[in-house]
């Protein structure tokens, strides 16, 4: 009932292998050349996919990637499954709380970099034709929605990553990035939420859909924060929690794939269920049980099923033939301009010197994962056309490259984060596994 022919079977488990490969040895080498490892992944999915393969040779990619008729299905739910991975660990690494002293430049932040690039991405769109980038949905609200989300967003996964590479993930410059960046994704994925239930209701738009859709949202942001984190403190350690007793791992992928799978069922994206799953599951636990999890998820996620999301990003891409030069070179720099601006004019009011208030200004410009992850869903959604993907994915990859760069550029000057990190002592990352081939003893 649920099986595949031994041929076919073996052509998706080919194709997987050759995928994982690609995105995770362009990953490694990105790394090695000192850009986020998300550029790699997808350039593996790039070089296999449409761009290069498919465009030179169509029929191998055809026969790898298009070989029966189910393989793309199967390949949809492997990047649904990564995608709920990457948001579960996105919302693990939620920051809610700032120093006392650093409340004021957060909270002063999370307010104007969410707000005011949001409504300039809006009116943007009365000044180009939103039109050409509308999907099969032809929602053109959905469309100002995803516009003005990717002219604000932030990546957690991306810049804490950057941040852990560069050795300076215990600094103050790191720890407010992070928390700012969780906050403020999590208010514009309630944005991106309204845009999927306004796509998935297939009505048009008035005040009675909007108003649902905002309603449903924010209950389900409500519960989520406040009610699943204390039934989880109250429930997880009684000695009646079987299913705890009897898989750790087990236990917290129910409540990941349970809140999905409610978010689904209210027409909320299961992308939002699983972000605040991760979320819930860091408020509700004690630091010891949090990293517990944290480790556990992220071995497996980030060997196998994110590197595969990212790679199934790239074989949806169509550079060769899909993809307006001109028009993304405006979009990224209207979107640097404007992000640049807001955080570092609005770190200048609040009185930050002029070097710390560009390197805030820097950092909060990484869409990165949450950047791929709107384009992705706005896509799949019939939201946005594939042309506009491409611009969005390319947005999120170009401002997550620039905005490490300058980090790294940065410290390697000399130059002060912000002030508390003037003696930063560089905390270097774990040390790559080395095998060395046991010496065998010599008989006399």
């Amino acid at each position: 009932m649920f099986s595949l022919s031994g041929p076919d079977l073996a052509r998706f488990f080919f194709a997987v292998v050759a995928l994982l490969v690609a995105s995770n040895v362009l990953g490694y080498v990105a790394e090695r050349l000192t850009v986020p490892r998300i550029i790699g992944e997808v350039a593996g999915g790039l070089v296999l996919g449409p761009t290069l393969m498919g465009f030179f040779f169509p029929h191998v990619f055809h026969w790898l990637f298009l070989g029966f008729g189910s393989e793309s299905n199967l390949f949809g739910f492997l990047s649904e499954l990564g995608l709920i991975m990457l948001m579960f660990n996105s919302g693990l690494k939620f920051q809610y709380r700032f120093q006392k002293s650093d409340a004021k430049i957060g909270i002063s932040i999370i307010v104007a970099s969410t707000v005011i690039p949001f409504l300039i991405g809006w009116l943007s769109t009365y000044v180009f034709n939103p039109a050409q980038f509308l999907g099969p949905d032809s929602s053109v609200m959905a469309l100002k929605i995803v516009v003005a989300i990717s002219i604000a967003v932030t990546s957690i996964p991306v810049i804490s990553k950057i941040f852990a590479d560069l050795g300076i993930m215990h600094t103050r410059f790191a720890k407010i990035i992070v928390g700012i960046a969780g906050v403020h994704d999590i208010i514009l994925f309630v944005a991106l939420a309204i845009a999927s239930g306004i796509a998935m209701s297939h009505h048009a738009v008035n005040g009675a859909v909007l108003g649902q859709s905002l309603g449903i949202t924010f209950a389900f942001l409500l519960v989520c924060l406040f009610i699943v984190p204390w039934v989880l403190k109250k429930v997880t350690s009684k000695r009646a929690n079987i299913l705890f007793r009897a898989s750790f791992l087990g236990y917290f992928l129910f409540v990941l794939f349970g809140l999905s799978v409610v978010a689904g069922y209210l027409n909320v994206d299961m992308m939002y269920g699983s972000l605040l799953a991760g979320v819930a599951t860091k408020l509700a636990l004690p630091e010891r049980l949090w990293k517990r999890v944290q480790s556990s998820v992220q071995e497996i996620s980030f060997a196998f099923f994110i590197p595969l999301y990212f790679g199934i990003v790239g074989l949806t891409l169509n550079l060769a033939t899909n993809f307006s030069v001109g028009f993304f070179v405006l979009y990224l720099l209207f979107a640097t301009v404007v992000q640049t601006v807001v955080v570092y004019f609005t770190c200048r009011v609040i009185k930050n010197d002029k070097l710390t208030s560009f390197n805030l200004a820097a950092a909060m410009n990484a869409r990165g994962g949450p950047g791929i992850v709107l384009s992705q869903i706005a896509y799949s959604e019939g939201i946005i056309n594939q042309n506009f993907y491409a611009i969005l994915v390319m947005l999120a990859l170009f401002t997550s490259w620039m905005a490490g760069s300058w980090i790294r550029y940065a410290l390697k000057r000399g130059l002060r984060l912000m002030p508390g990190d003037e003696n930063l002592v560089i905390q270097p990352v774990q040390e790559e596994v080395v095998w060395d081939t046991p010496a065998i003893p010599q008989t006399e």
